[in-house]
């Protein structure tokens, strides 16, 4: 009597078990040194806030008919979502996978690059939606009328911080040395942050800077429900993270495996 030999499960692109598993290790760890991140994560961004709304609100009264605060505010907010993700992941895997060597151990186990890197970025991504929300709350309480659409703000955070948090990782994983990142910081994060719209509106610069400003993804994580012109800033801000997602994916296996 033959038996017919069970087909093996189909392994998916991302197994769920793997996924949480590294999502789970995160969280766990997180519980050791959540207070120091959560400092510097949420004060930074609301010592910009004051000093920009209150220094620079007490000379300019009103920003493309909004209050300068109201107009700050929400500058503030990406700001906070992009460093409380950018730095969380150029520093943290490179040190776990250079000095800890936390990722050997874990590809040790069944769990391959591409879930080890999604769970690193899903993980910086949620916690970035929700510091974020901290210079939103600080505004409020200087007179920045809530809304409805302040709901979001989370979810966007979640968002935007993907494809930050991503392009952490691929940062990590090109450059050899942990020296290098100034470089990133003083040639790409530090313009970024400036030409973006979040603490002076675009039309006062030159033509090639407000072009370049429109392919900040940090530009389009500051939008105010305005119609359609929203769903551009939505599919921008998804874009640059599948993006980014694939790249990490790719230069980290290289980094890791090859």
């Amino acid at each position: 009597m033959t038996t017919t030999p069970v087909p093996a499960p189909r392994l998916r692109r991302l197994e769920v078990p793997a996924l949480r598993g590294v999502l789970v290790r995160e969280v766990i760890n997180f519980s050791s040194y959540w207070r120091s991140t959560t400092v510097s994560s949420t004060i930074e961004p609301t010592i910009y806030l004051l000093a920009f709304g209150f220094g620079f609100g007490s000379l300019v009264a009103t920003v493309q008919g909004l209050d300068y605060v109201e107009f700050v505010g929400t500058g503030t907010v990406a700001t906070a979502v992009m460093f409380a993700s950018v730095f969380a992941t150029m520093f943290g895997t490179f040190v776990k996978r250079e000095y800890q060597r936390t990722y050997d151990a874990i590809l040790a186990a069944p769990v391959d690059t591409e879930e080890l890197v999604t769970g690193e970025v899903l993980w910086v991504a949620a916690r970035a939606g929700v510091y974020g929300t901290a210079p939103l709350l600080v505004a409020m309480a200087f007179g920045l009328d809530p809304a409805w659409g302040m709901l979001t703000v989370p979810l966007i955070g979640f968002a935007t911080g993907f494809g930050w948090a991503a392009f952490g990782v691929l940062v990590s994983a090109i450059l050899k040395s942990i020296d290098h990142f100034s470089y990133v910081t003083s040639m790409v994060i530090t313009p970024v942050f400036l030409v973006a719209g979040t603490y002076f509106p675009l039309d006062g610069l030159p033509t090639w800077a407000q072009v370049a400003g429109h392919f900040n993804p940090l530009f389009h994580c500051a939008f105010g429900w305005q119609g359609w012109a929203d769903a551009g800033h939505v599919a921008a801000i998804l874009a640059f993270g599948a993006v980014m997602w694939r790249l990490a994916i790719w230069r980290s296996r290289m980094r890791l495996i090859n």
